[in-house]
């Protein structure tokens, strides 16, 4: 079985030590919520986890996303799947999809409501229809683990929850950069918290409240 394991990590700006040294496993069936504030070292973490173990099946949810503008939402989800096929199969798709890739990525696009924009370029979304072409893009891609800054940021109440349910039930692991508690603690299994880039906090969401993780912020 894959193990995600980091011990005694560390990353550096320079010459300035700006995480760790720490110590993190991520095991099957659990979904970690990165918290703490701006700067206390979530997106550093997360980029520390792909460069460790993108060798194994995982996916990434950058904040920036990646999404390629002058492409449709269609291309750019299928975009998750580049690298399982041959490229000239990639080409042909660039012109004229296949209808097995249209019929399940729509169907992801359905999931994440927004099936409607299938055929349009990126460059002309929302912010949050960017982020939930992103989320369909990284279920389609599918992996072992998901890495994921702040995934739903752009998106209100009822759409932010749809959403992390799709990406918690689509991975048997997550490791998600949060700044909305109540999601963390409805979402994840698992709360470890940042301040400096040190964990100073490691425990089980149904052990925590949202006021108890003020302190972090």
């Amino acid at each position: 079985m894959t193990r995600f394991t980091l011990t005694d990590a560390e990353a550096y700006y320079g010459a300035t030590r700006v995480l760790g040294p720490l110590s993190l496993s991520v095991g099957e069936g659990e979904h970690i919520a990165l918290i703490g504030k701006s700067g206390a070292g979530k997106s550093t973490l997360l980029s520390l986890m792909y460069d460790r173990w993108r060798e194994q099946p995982v996916a990434l949810m950058p904040q920036a996303l990646g999404l390629v503008d002058t492409l449709s939402v269609f291309h750019n989800v299928y975009m998750g799947r580049l690298d399982r096929h041959r490229w000239w199969r990639n080409l042909v798709t660039l012109a004229k999809p296949w209808r097995r890739d249209i019929n399940e990525i729509t169907a992801l696009l359905e999931d994440v409501g927004i099936a409607e924009k299938r055929w349009t370029p990126c460059g002309e979304l929302s912010g949050g229809q960017r982020q939930r072409v992103a989320a369909a893009r990284v279920l389609y891609q599918q992996g072992e683990l998901l890495l994921a800054d702040e995934p739903v940021s752009a998106l209100d109440g009822p759409q932010a929850s749809a959403v992390m349910a799709k990406l918690t039930q689509g991975y048997p692991r997550t490791v998600l950069a949060m700044h909305d508690l109540e999601l963390a603690l409805a979402f994840c299994t698992r709360v470890v918290g940042l301040q400096g880039g040190a964990v100073v906090l490691d425990a089980p969401s149904k052990t925590l409240t949202s006021a108890a993780l003020q302190d972090l912020y």
